[in-house]
């Protein structure tokens, strides 16, 4: 079968060989997946140059979610039948980026019948860190304001969606008029360009004075210390990345006088420590989709011998919406 893979870690057009390979196997526990259609995420660059959490040994496919179609199952494995369409995370080494893949059990879920292939395949990394964002970390509130950083990538977009999905006014933050229209197409209340417009002014002008409830972070750096100046009273920021490449240093003593929380969110902890939340997750996720609340806005569907090119424009900030990859 044909696969991408790193064979050196850097950008990924010079990280990424497409090469045949032979085709994997279910193992007890696990599925036997062809892939239908793989999304572009952030942590498949981070993978790409060697600099997200999981390192997978040389050489190996990026690609860590996918909606696929069960070809065969191994021993043990009760939940998923040949035929079934699956959504969910492969088993790095050899992720999504190929034509087939496995994936463990516990890592699938049924595709949404709402969602076609593309938009399914989007559903999991990003639905799910913004859902356990908001509702599980910060616990947002019907009426409350959102405040979202990179609103029109993959986390951020889901972000806005869950927020007006859950009650609350949406302010989403975006470089670029390209990016700005694509989030006033997800349902944001508000669009701020930073390329042309200080966000904080905005916001406090926009909430009279109060601030933003909930302040959704993927982005850290100027991002996080400027969010602190338009923070509500019991606000709380919840950090969910570093895709502006730094780490901001928090000034406790500003929380303390503010009144406001620094929450973390690791979504891939929740396999390790509550699984089942993961499951629920997907089950209130999946009921949303199908009511039409959210559903994920694919901008790209390219052929798989695109994929370098796809994820090194996603790593220079260059694409708007969602990029899906289809074998």
């Amino acid at each position: 079968m044909k696969a991408w893979r790193v064979v050196e870690l850097g950008e990924p057009r010079e990280a990424l060989r497409f090469e045949e390979i032979d085709d994997p196997v279910a193992e007890a526990g696990q599925l036997l997946v062809r892939v239908l259609a793989a999304p572009a995420n952030f942590p498949d660059v981070l993978l790409c140059r060697g600099e997200y959490q999981i390192k997978p040994p040389l050489p190996f496919t990026p690609g860590v979610e996918l909606c696929g179609e069960v070809v065969a199952i191994g021993d043990g494995v009760t939940r998923f039948a040949v035929g079934d369409r699956v959504v969910g995370n492969p088993n790095l080494p050899l992720g999504a980026f190929a034509e087939y893949t496995v994936m463990d059990e516990a890592n699938a879920f049924p595709a949404p019948v709402s969602l076609d292939d593309a938009a399914a395949s989007a559903l999991v990394i990003g639905y799910q860190t913004a859902w356990f964002a908001l509702h599980r970390r910060t616990r947002l509130l019907e009426g409350e304001t959102l405040l979202v950083h990179a609103a029109a990538g993959g986390v951020g977009s889901a972000a806005v969606q869950l927020g007006k999905a859950a009650g609350a006014r949406v302010i989403g933050v975006v470089g670029g008029p390209e990016k700005a229209e694509y989030c006033r197409r997800l349902g944001a209340d508000l669009v701020i360009d930073r390329r042309t417009d200080d966000f904080v002014p905005l916001v406090k002008d926009f909430t009279e004075g109060r601030g933003a409830d909930v302040v959704f972070d993927p982005v850290g750096g100027d991002a996080y210390t400027r969010s602190t100046k338009c923070i509500a009273f019991e606000g709380r920021i919840v950090i969910v990345g570093f895709a502006g490449g730094t780490i901001p240093t928090p000034g406790l003593n500003h929380a303390l006088v503010k009144n406001y929380s620094i929450i973390g969110l690791h979504w891939g902890l929740y396999k390790q420590y509550n699984r089942q939340l993961i499951d629920e997750c997907h089950t209130a996720i999946t009921a949303l989709a199908d009511s039409g609340a959210i559903a994920p806005l694919v901008s790209e569907q390219l052929p798989l011998s695109e994929v370098a090119d796809g994820l090194a424009r996603l790593g220079e900030g260059k694409t708007v919406g969602r990029i899906v990859f289809r074998p």
